[in-house]
């Protein structure tokens, strides 16, 4: 299995950016994709972004399109989103998680997950 530990959460004012962070062990980084989701409360689990295991090629929902990066480091075995332009209604529990595939992951199915970490935008 492996084991993710997501970071960077916070209180941040309307149109302001966060860099979340999420720490893998357990197992080989590199070999898994990578994804980004968020819940907000009384609503269903999101997919924002997703990472091949290589690095070189993204996916994102239309929602974040052009707001939102993600990216990795193998060699540190960490993932990162980059959330700029946040707005109240982005408030939610942020998780990361890894799977083989990355279609799994924009189906929001994935072999593990992290905790989550809370993400509050005030206006």
């Amino acid at each position: 299995q492996v084991q993710l530990v997501e970071s960077g959460g916070g209180l941040v004012q309307a149109g302001g950016s966060l860099r979340l962070s999420c720490a893998a062990s357990g197992r080989i980084f590199s070999s898994y994709a990578m994804g980004w989701f968020r819940q907000a409360p009384g609503k269903e689990r999101e997919f924002l972004a997703a990472i091949i295991r290589g690095g070189g090629s993204t996916r994102y929902a239309d929602s974040v399109k052009g707001r939102f990066t993600i990216s990795r480091d193998n060699t540190s075995n960490m993932g990162y989103l980059q959330m700029n332009s946040m707005r109240p209604e982005h408030t939610a529990v942020y998780y990361c998680a890894v799977d083989q595939s990355l279609h799994n992951l924009a189906c929001i199915s994935a072999a593990s997950w992290g905790q989550g970490t809370q993400v509050t935008v005030s206006s």
